[in-house]
């Protein structure tokens, strides 16, 4: 049976009572705050309730927060026509949400204002305590009590990632508690400083399992430990120069991701694209939390659909990404021997590249794309075999009941081996072959699939330390290996949840900067007479241009078709605003400044707003 479909929260309602002493007995039929903490059983309900905010996998319906392709696509990874998305310019007049829906600001990929999930779990934890050796012995509560530390861990690493300070709070706070209530931002060291402290509790004490695989357990904690320690380390090595607390957390990014790599449960026994196709997960080695689907039961999504050739994808992959993908040989395609490695035309880096670019990328232009370069990573095999027919059902709409990896091995790994390349560059241990081995190197040895193995795709070589690359594009101030590490990342998290995260941690958002990175506004290179003739018509005359090698712009006349062959530019295309560092961190909302004001306190703007 498949786990996780959609998890429901069985709410706690109060009840209200009649005039009669008879009718003031306690109710045995409501729940209420006094009568439901009584059971393991009835913190397994509560705690269901945090699943579909934390683990949204695929999100449902047609809802994209935190969704792949349709969420996460504001990143110089993606382009499209037109003018670029910007960053926000001003501070908002107001920034406040206290719904338990999940909330979502695109241009930081992380909540708005809203403590409501902080006081759920404080709740939580609350009255858990008040189960103790009465309802629930003390490894239960050791369980349970990780479980809610986790999820307020989570929320806080969430809310400084986007905001940096804020109000710390680790109890439930009353009406009356007008100082705590309206209290100023701590500093996000010390709030991370708690987070660390919840999740090291979480990981001396959480169970390693706890029924099946898809209820939260050790190993899922310590994927997503792994996750905000990396970011919080790099964040504080890079933006704060704070040698100390970035050892801290990279050390503790380290020993999460080291339980999981060492537990045996998990390998990469799967070819990249069933990662994400699959109908289901469940005995996928690789996977360590899915969220599944069933249209049987109404539980179904979109992203699907978003892949299946016909949808289109105004915010597509761009140049700049596309040569950021390894050669087959493991080199950078500047220094490949491949041949044909600096073809930069689809075919030619579908045949050269990295298992991952064929298993992410559809291999011929498509004009529903704005680079007419098509990511169908979200679908499977089947769902795009019978183009240029109709589409199944299943693959259109929000009907789609493939199954969604929520967190995976290869997170863990390229987590594990960045915190350590880190700490080398902090007098920590030097990284090993034997370390990119078990990483990276066992990311390269994935099993190809059927369809990849009939084009020819071959398997990316491995990475050695002996013969490291040192790519001509790489920045001064990055280190070969670490530079490496994160074109890994680069090339194994398209369109999902990590690359403006990434870029924001290691203090990269300048290459959000188009006209700095001008290959950040093309498609790749294209032969419009041969690759796609069915553009060379008059609705394109004056509109239709591509970028010869040598920066020569050719827009089509309509008399000009030979002409037609360079790098696409994409149509009436025009670079971001101008933004400044200060986009690394979100504004509160100028509303919540004066509400604070009016009860004689003071709430500090983020610095730069």
């Amino acid at each position: 049976m498949k786990k996780y479909l959609i998890i429901l929260f069985s709410a706690v309602t109060i009840g209200f009572a009649g005039c009669s002493d008879f009718l003031d007995r306690p109710s045995l039929t409501t729940m209420n705050d006094g009568n439901y903490w009584t059971s393991e059983n009835n913190l397994r309900l509560f705690a269901n309730g945090f699943y579909s905010n934390y683990f949204p996998g695929y999100n449902s319906g047609f809802t994209e927060d935190y969704a792949p392709l349709r969420g996460y696509y504001f990143s110089d990874d993606f382009t499209s026509s037109g003018k670029q998305g910007g960053f926000e310019i001003q501070a908002p007049a107001s920034r406040v949400s206290t719904s338990e829906t999940a909330s979502w600001l695109l241009s930081y990929a992380g909540p708005t204002w809203d403590f409501a999930w902080v006081r759920k779990s404080n709740l939580f934890l609350e009255r858990i305590e008040t189960m103790k050796d009465k309802q629930i012995t003390t490894p239960v509560y050791q369980h349970w009590s990780s479980v809610a530390r986790f999820f307020r861990g989570y929320e806080y690493s969430r809310l400084v990632s986007v905001f940096g300070d804020v109000p710390y709070y680790d109890k439930v706070v009353g009406d009356s508690e007008l100082d705590l209530l309206y209290k100023n931002r701590d500093s996000r060291t010390v709030v991370m400083d708690k987070v660390y402290d919840d999740f090291v509790y979480v990981l001396d004490n959480m169970r390693l399992t706890d029924g099946n695989n898809q209820y939260l357990n050790k190993y899922i904690a310590a994927g997503f430990i792994s996750r905000f320690m990396l970011f919080e380390g790099t964040w504080q090595k890079y933006q704060l120069n704070n040698t100390e607390k970035a050892k801290k957390y990279l050390d503790l990014a380290v020993r999460a991701s080291d339980l999981v790599m060492a537990s045996g449960k998990f390998s990469f026994a799967s070819d990249f694209r069933s990662l994400f196709g699959s109908e289901d997960l469940a005995s996928n080695k690789e996977v360590i939390m899915f969220r599944a689907y069933d249209a049987a039961i109404g539980v179904t999504h979109s992203i699907a659909s978003y892949s299946n050739l016909y949808e289109a994808q105004s915010a597509a992959p761009n140049l700049r990404l596309a040569k950021a993908f390894l050669c087959n040989d493991g080199k950078p395609y500047k220094l490949s021997s491949v041949a044909n490695a600096d073809k930069l035309d689809i075919k030619s880096m579908v045949a050269t590249r990295d298992p991952r670019f064929e298993a992410t990328f559809w291999d011929a232009p498509k004009k529903e794309s704005s680079t007419l370069l098509y990511a169908c990573k979200f679908i499977d095999r089947e769902g795009v075999k019978q183009y240029p027919g109709p589409y199944l059902p299943k693959y259109g709409s929000s009907t789609n009941t493939n199954d969604a990896p929520v967190m995976r091995l290869a997170e863990v790994v390229l987590n594990w081996i960045e915190a350590k390349a880190e700490l080398a560059t902090m007098a920590g241990a030097a990284v090993t072959q034997a370390d990119l081995d078990v990483s990276i190197n066992a990311i390269h040895n994935r099993p190809l699939d059927a369809t990849a193995i009939a084009k020819g795709i071959k398997k990316t070589a491995p990475l050695t330390l002996a013969t490291l690359s040192d790519d001509p594009d790489r920045d001064a101030d990055v280190p070969a290996l670490i530079w490496e590490i994160r074109r890994e990342r680069r090339m194994e998290f398209v369109f999902e949840h990590t690359r403006l995260m990434d870029l924001k941690r290691w203090k990269k958002i300048n290459y959000m900067n188009g006209t700095a990175n001008p290959d950040q506004l093309l498609g790749l290179w294209i032969n419009f007479q041969t690759e796609y003739p069915e553009w060379l018509v008059p609705a394109k005359v004056n509109k239709l241009k591509v970028k010869k090698a040598d920066g020569t712009v050719v827009t089509y006349t309509g008399s000009n078709a030979i002409d037609m062959v360079g790098y696409l530019v994409p149509e009436n295309i025009s670079d971001r605003d101008a933004f400044t560092d200060k986009v690394y961190l979100a504004p509160i909302g100028n509303t919540q400044i004066s509400e604070y004001l009016d009860k004689g306190y003071t709430l500090t703007q983020t610095p730069g707003w």
